[in-house]
C-alpha cells in the first residue's frame, strides 16, 4: 500500500541528494538479532562497496534488475503527471509483489528496517534540525529511537499475513517530525505489506527522504521488493549516482500534481498527519483517509494534585523538542488554591512569566494572518524572546502568560508548538474541568488532555474523563510522552499519528497502528444454533411430569 505521512502538499524545497550506503549483517539464529548499519555517503561507490560487503550484490544487480524483471519503470524528467504515473505504477508492482511474502520475510524486513533506522538516529536528527530551524537535536534523537525500536518491539510478534493488505497509501510528511514520522509510517508499512508513497514537507524534503531511504535500502537489502518505498522529489537523485528506478520523484511538485496524487485510482488509504486543512483535503480526495487532527492540549492542576510532579512533568513534556510535539500542552489550567504555589514552582524550576506589556507584545507574534506563526514554532526560548521583542533570563525553559480569556481573541490560547504556555486560574474544580473542555473545543477537538491530581481522586478523573472531549485523557503524565503510548503507560499503542476521534473530525479515534492498514476478512461457515429452552428446575423423581410442565 501506497501510504501518506502528515503535514501540506506544497512545493518541494531544494533538495542536496545523500546516497545511502547499507551494512546489514546476516541474522543470528541463536539470539534472533540482525544488526544493521546505515551510513549516509556522498560517493556511490560506497554505497556499492557496502551492499556487496553485505549480500555480494550491488546497487546494480539488486535495486535496479528487480525494476526491469518486474515490469518497474525510470521516471522520464519532462512531464510532471507523467512522473506520478510512474510512481503509481511502479508501487502498484512492488506491493503485489510484496503481498505474497511470508509472515516469516515480512519480519526479517521489519527487523532489519527498524535497525537500520535506529542505527542513523543521531545524524538523522542532526539533518532534520539543520534543515528545518526547528527542535532540539538530543529530543529529535529520542523520536528516533522511539520510531524505530519502540514500534518494533511492539509490532514484532503482531500477524499481519494471511489477510488482504489495503494495497497502495500515500503520505503527507510533517516539518516538526520529519524524520521520526517517515521511519514510523514505513516501518508499519513494510509490517504491512503494503507499499508507500512520501510527500515530504518543503521545509523538511532532504531529512524525510535521508529517513526514507534508509528505511529503503535496509528492507531492500533484506528481500523486500524494490520501489514498496517511493517519494515525491527532485530529479536530481540520478546525478547523483543512484540506480534509475529504485527512487521516484516529481519535480517541484504543484498543487495539481499533489491533488492528482491523492486522488489516484492506485491510492487505497490516505495517512494524514497535520492540521485541519490538510487532513480535509485528505478526507476529500476520494480515498479513504486516516486522518489526525491539530492538538491544544490543556493540563488540569486541582488543590490536591503534587505541584512539584505536575509542574515538573508539565516542564518536560513541553519543552521536548521546543515544543513541536502536538501532544504537547498548550495550556494550565490551576485551582486557586493552589495557584501561586503551582506558580512559584514554575518560577523556581525556569519559567518566565510575561508582564502585561510583555503580553501584548507576545500575542502579535503567535498569530500572523489568522494562522500560527510558522517562525515560533520549534525555536528555543531565547530565539522566542528575540521574536518577540522582550528579554527573558538565560536560564529561563519555558514562557507563560498568564490569561483568562479562550477564544481567537486571546492568541495565547491557541496551540502554539513551541515553549509558551497560557496559564488559567479557576475559582473551583468544577470551573477547571469547564476551562479544559473550553480550551479543547477552541482549538484541539478529541485530541489529548491532561489531569494531575490525587490519584485516589476517583470523582475527580471520572469527571474530567466524562466531560473533556479528547480521546487521550492522561492523568499524572507529561502530555508529549504519555500521548505517544509505552511510556508513561502501556494501555495507549506507541505511534506517531494520533488520532482524535469524530470530535476532531477524524475517521480514527486511537493511536494509529497496523491494523489501521490492514482489511481484515471474516470467513464464517454455517453452523445451526444450539440453543434449546429447559425448565428453571430439573425434576427426576416419578410422576413428576405434570409438576415439571407446569413450571
Amino acid at each position: 500500500m501506497l501510504q501518506r505521512l502528515g503535514n501540506r502538499l506544497s512545493k518541494s524545497g531544494s533538495l542536496h541528494v545523500l546516497v545511502v550506503s547499507t551494512v546489514v549483517s546476516t541474522t543470528r539464529r541463536g539470539g534472533q538479532t540482525l544488526r544493521a548499519k546505515i551510513e549516509l555517503e556522498s560517493e556511490t561507490h560506497e554505497t556499492e562497496r557496502s551492499l556487496k560487503q553485505a549480500n555480494n550484490v550491488t546497487f546494480g544487480n539488486v535495486l535496479e534488475a528487480p525494476f526491469n524483471k518486474e515490469g518497474l519503470r525510470s521516471p522520464e524528467p519532462d512531464d510532471e503527471l507523467k512522473h506520478l504515473k510512474l510512481i503509481l505504477h511502479n508501487a502498484v508492482i512492488a506491493q503485489k509483489r510484496f503481498s505474497t511474502y511470508t509472515q516469516v520475510q515480512v519480519h526479517e524486513i521489519f527487523k532489519a528496517a527498524a535497525a537500520a533506522a535506529c542505527a542513523q538516529r543521531v545524524p538523522l536528527a542532526i539533518m532534520a534540525v539543520e534543515e528545518t530551524k526547528m527542535g532540539v537535536v538530543e529530543d529529535k534523537v529520542i523520536k528516533n529511537h522511539f520510531a524505530s525500536e519502540f514500534i518494533y518491539n511492539k509490532y514484532k510478534n503482531q500477524k499481519t499475513c494471511d489477510v488482504i493488505e489495503v494495497d497502495s497509501a500515500g503520505g503527507i510528511v510533517p516539518t516538526t517530525n520529519p524524520t521520526s514520522t517517515a521511519i514510523f509510517k514505513a516501518l508499519l508499512t513494510l509490517k504491512t505489506r503494503n507499499a508507500l508513497i512520501l510527500c515530504p514537507h518543503p521545509r523538511a524534503t532532504k531529512a524525510t527522504i535521508a529517513a526514507a531511504k534508509i528505511v529503503l535500502v535496509a528492507a531492500v537489502a533484506a528481500g523486500a521488493p524494490p520501489g514498496i518505498i517511493s517519494w515525491v522529489d527532485h530529479p536530481s537523485m540520478v546525478a547523483a549516482g543512484a540506480p534509475p528506478g529504485i527512487i521516484s520523484w516529481v519535480d517541484h511538485p504543484s498543487m495539481v500534481v499533489s491533488q492528482a496524487l491523492m486522488q489516484a485510482p492506485e491510492i487505497s488509504l490516505i495517512l494524514a498527519t497535520g492540521g485541519p486543512a490538510m487532513v480535509k483535503a485528505a478526507y476529500s480526495s476520494g480515498h479513504p483517509s486516516v486522518g489526525v487532527g491539530a492538538g491544544n492540549t490543556p493540563a488540569v492542576i486541582d488543590e490536591t494534585a503534587n505541584i512539584q510532579m505536575a509542574v515538573s512533568s508539565i516542564l518536560l513534556s513541553k519543552t521536548f523538542d521546543n515544543g513541536v510535539i502536538c501532544a504537547s500542552e498548550q495550556s494550565v489550567v490551576v485551582h486557586d488554591q493552589v495557584y501561586e504555589d503551582v506558580k512559584a514552582e514554575f518560577t523556581r524550576r525556569g519559567a518566565d512569566f510575561l508582564t502585561k506589556e510583555e503580553k501584548a507584545r507576545v500575542r502579535s507574534k503567535i498569530v500572523v494572518e489568522g494562522r500560527l506563526n510558522a517562525s515560533i514554532v520549534g525555536q528555543s526560548v531565547q530565539k522566542l524572546a528575540q521574536i518577540f521583542g522582550i528579554t527573558v533570563p538565560p536560564w529561563t525553559r519555558v514562557i507563560i502568560g498568564e490569561i483568562g480569556m479562550i477564544g481567537k481573541e486571546e492568541p495565547l490560547s491557541e496551540e502554539k508548538l513551541c515553549s509558551v504556555l497560557g496559564m488559567y486560574r479557576a475559582a473551583d474544580y468544577d470551573s477547571a474541568v469547564d476551562m479544559a473542555d473550553r480550551l479543547v473545543r477552541f482549538a484541539g477537538p478529541g485530541h489529548t488532555s491532561v489531569l494531575y491530581t490525587n490519584p485516589l481522586n476517583r470523582d475527580h478523573i471520572d469527571r474530567f474523563g466524562s466531560v473533556v472531549k479528547t480521546v487521550r485523557v492522561l492523568i499524572n503524565k507529561p502530555a508529549s510522552q504519555g500521548a505517544i503510548g509505552d511510556l508513561y503507560n502501556f494501555h495507549l499503542d506507541p505511534s506517531l499519528t494520533l488520532g482524535c476521534g469524530t470530535w476532531g473530525s477524524t475517521s480514527v479515534f486511537s493511536n494509529v497502528g497496523p491494523m489501521n492498514l490492514l482489511n481484515i476478512k471474516s470467513v464464517t461457515e454455517r453452523r445451526e444454533n444450539m440453543q434449546f429452552r429447559v425448565p428453571p428446575k430439573i425434576y427426576f423423581k416419578g410422576g413428576c411430569l405434570e409438576t415439571a410442565l407446569m413450571d
